[in-house]
């Protein structure tokens, strides 16, 4: 292998470990993007998922599983349902300690 091929060779390792360094996204890997819905029919709910802010998502997400298999919506964390909703999911995780 010549020089040149050696030196295209080691730019691009050295290339992919700089950028393995550079956070992809400012906020962290979320699974809510964007605000969130404020609300969501309470019939419509199967389970309610509590995700607290972690080195890799900066703030709280409130995940709805819905029935009948209508997927997962995510919550406005700062909406009155959210906030129903964390405060009983927090009091149902205190109860079994």
């Amino acid at each position: 292998m010549n020089l040149k091929g050696k030196a295209i060779i080691f730019a691009v390792i050295f290339s992919a470990t700089v950028i393995q360094g550079f956070p992809m996204f400012k906020g962290g890997r979320c699974l809510c993007i964007g605000p969130g819905l404020k609300a969501v029919k309470v019939a419509d709910i199967e389970k309610a998922s509590i995700i607290y802010p972690s080195n890799s998502c900066d703030k709280i997400e409130v995940i709805i599983t819905l029935k009948a298999h209508k997927g997962q919506r995510c919550l406005n964390p700062r909406s009155k349902q959210a906030s129903l909703i964390i405060k009983l999911v927090e009091r149902k995780n205190s109860s079994k300690h």
